[in-house]
């Protein structure tokens, strides 16, 4: 069986869809619930109430299940403020160590452990074409999630050394779709959602005012997820680092061309332009190594993103 901590959030959900579809069963873990999830309630998934920051809690978890394999998704808010700040960093530091240790202490064969494309930002070195995931990154970055990240992905490798558990970092594009929300760093799901409702447009919870030209690697939240269950469930892998993306940049105003394909009279107006072109990540061993090829154009996920949003549900 897989832990996938975080199982019930986002891209957890989705990874454990992915991981079933495969044939591999999961045990979701969760910190303020030990209920399956609805969003899982079609899967025979078992649900564990724990927090990765309690040693004796995630040891109990492997006395009462035979876990080979570890999906390591759940995160702490962003450290910021004095204390606050301390303390989500304790958490996040306390989790990978525990992660690690039970992984070592169970036997696992790999732990997958969620980074982002955000690594790749922040800094000045120049470089043109899609990102690599041998591209030197600067260990700097002016925005805390990124730089947590980068924290998470250099000690993975202290961990990967100091235990021989296979610990992998995967570089997560900007993933849209159901359970999602709407994102500080791109517009995709602030405009899905206001063509969903019918509401008007509201992009006030994003850091920088975007523009049509405006582009990012996206990834539908159903592909992120079955990419890392690939990546999880392959035989052999060649790396230590993936990128988990579309391989290709999608502009807003591509993004608002494949909403009104599904809702004509949407009113989704952006200015021109471009604020941030964005890169696309190369995913080239991730398709060596899995044999991982993106189901969902822009298009398709769209409409399928806004298909789930009117039958109800909420995100």
């Amino acid at each position: 069986m897989i832990l996938v901590t975080g199982g019930s959030g986002f891209i957890g959900s989705h990874t454990v869809h992915a991981l079933h579809s495969l044939g591999e069963p999961s045990v979701v873990m969760q910190r303020r619930s030990g209920q399956v999830p609805p969003q899982l309630a079609d899967l025979p998934v078992v649900a564990e109430q724990a927090d990765v920051a309690d040693l004796s809690a995630l040891r109990a978890i492997g006395e009462r299940h035979e876990i080979t394999g570890i999906v390591h998704l759940a995160g702490y808010p962003a450290p910021r403020g004095t204390v606050g700040g301390i303390d989500a960093t304790q958490g996040l530091l306390d989790g990978l160590l525990n992660i690690a240790r039970v992984a070592a202490e169970w036997g696992v064969r790999r732990v997958s452990l969620a980074s982002t494309l955000g690594v790749y930002y922040g800094g000045s070195i120049a470089h043109s074409g899609p990102l690599t995931e041998d591209l030197p990154v600067l260990l700097t970055t002016p925005h805390p999630i990124p730089r947590s990240k980068k924290i998470a992905e250099l000690l993975g490798e202290q961990l990967a050394e100091a235990t021989g558990t296979e610990i992998v970092s995967l570089r997560i594009s900007g993933t849209w779709g159901p359970l999602g929300h709407e994102d500080p760093f791109f517009a995709a799901p602030a405009l899905i959602h206001a063509a969903a409702s019918g509401k008007p447009l509201d992009l006030s919870a994003l850091l920088i005012a975007p523009h049509l030209g405006d582009g990012l690697d996206l990834c539908y939240v159903k592909d992120t997820g079955r990419a890392i269950a690939l990546i999880q469930l392959a035989g052999h892998l060649q790396h230590r680092t993936y990128n988990i993306a579309s391989g290709r940049v999608t502009t807003n105003a591509e993004v608002i061309a494949a909403i009104r394909e599904a809702v004509p009279e949407a009113a989704l107006d952006l200015p021109a332009g471009v604020g941030g072109p964005g890169a696309a990540l190369d995913i080239t061993r991730l398709r060596q190594d899995t044999g991982f090829e993106p189901e969902y154009d822009t298009v398709r996920a769209a409409a399928d993103y806004i298909a789930w949003l009117r039958a109800g549900n909420e995100h």
